[in-house]
């Protein structure tokens, strides 16, 4: 199926760009979520018309980024979970847990921002943690997962 990006897409292309894709990705994830529309000539050439709007939203977006990126790059973050005597915590910590200590310092991040290099963190220690701003923006905080007394 051909659709028409109407934004920036990891992986697949840009604003603007005619791409390729399964019909399931384009109608249950593209098309619903406001990335993209069918590459139909009369959805090419409204896309064409509001191609400017875009255009300075997605620049609009991407100097957001930047600027929380600015104050988020270079972060450490401090989170405390019940351990055991060797380190190994009772749990773990997560993307959501990262995200909490996040918006406690004052970051507004979500949750599916956060990239977890291991999935979830299960010892004590430091570990450097990517945040996707954006498509373009991936800014690297260090986590640092301290023991609670159990």
């Amino acid at each position: 199926m051909n659709v028409i990006l109407l934004e920036k897409v990891q992986n697949l292309g840009n604003l603007g760009d005619q791409v390729s894709v399964k019909s399931g990705y384009a109608r249950n994830f593209l098309i619903p979520q406001g990335k993209a529309k069918a590459a139909t000539e009369a959805n090419v050439a409204e896309f064409e018309a509001r191609r400017a709007d875009l255009e300075a939203a997605a620049a609009a977006e991407l100097a957001v980024a930047q600027g929380i990126y600015e104050n988020l790059n270079g972060q450490v973050i401090t989170v405390a979970a019940v351990a055991g005597d060797e380190g190994k915590l009772f749990g773990s910590v997560g993307t959501q847990d990262i995200a909490d200590a996040l918006k406690a310092s004052g970051f507004d991040v979500e949750r599916r921002s956060v990239r977890m290099p291991e999935g979830v963190l299960r010892f004590v220690g430091t570990f450097e943690i990517d945040v996707q701003l954006h498509t373009d923006v991936v800014a690297t905080i260090t986590v640092e997962v301290k023991a609670l007394e159990a």
